[in-house]
């Protein structure tokens, strides 16, 4: 099973997708809330979060990405534990998916004349490097620089 993506959390916590949003945020607050199963066949039980806490943290401060993956991560190991949560997480995950959070939105703009040189649109670039040549230089027939226009 896939990690819930921490910014998904995020911004669902902080009040992204609107009423579609807040309703994948119920859900999930929901099957978190739900009881734990987990243990082994001779009845021990491993001490993991369920991930109300995490739910709660991440409530009181949607911006600070922490406390999302704290989230996400509980939800994962809750989920490798629970078999039924693993499938009620999994259902709400393809849920999840129709919400519109901006997470992973790209918005590429080219503006302010003519571009001299590469331009390169996508998402978080790293480690890029250019070696270009210098713009050419005003053409000698541009409008405004005839012989007649330096006489006046």
């Amino acid at each position: 099973m896939d990690p819930v993506s921490v910014g998904l959390l995020a911004a669902l916590a902080g009040g992204a997708g609107g009423e579609v949003g807040r309703q994948a945020w119920a859900g999930l607050s929901a099957l978190v809330r739900r009881p734990f199963h987990h243990g082994d066949s001779r009845g021990q039980v491993p001490v993991v979060s369920s991930g109300e806490a995490e739910l709660v943290r991440l409530v009181e401060d949607p911006g600070d990405q922490g406390r999302a993956q704290a989230l996400s991560t509980a939800l994962a190991v809750r989920a490798a534990l629970d078999e039924d949560f693993r499938t009620g997480l999994a259902s709400w995950q393809e849920q999840a998916r129709l919400v519109r959070t901006g997470d992973g939105a790209v918005t590429n703009t080219v503006s302010g004349g003519t571009q001299h040189g590469p331009v390169v649109q996508g998402r978080d670039f790293t480690h890029l490097s250019f070696t270009t040549p210098p713009p050419p230089p005003p053409s000698a027939g541009a409008p405004g620089d005839s012989a007649a226009d330096s006489t006046r």
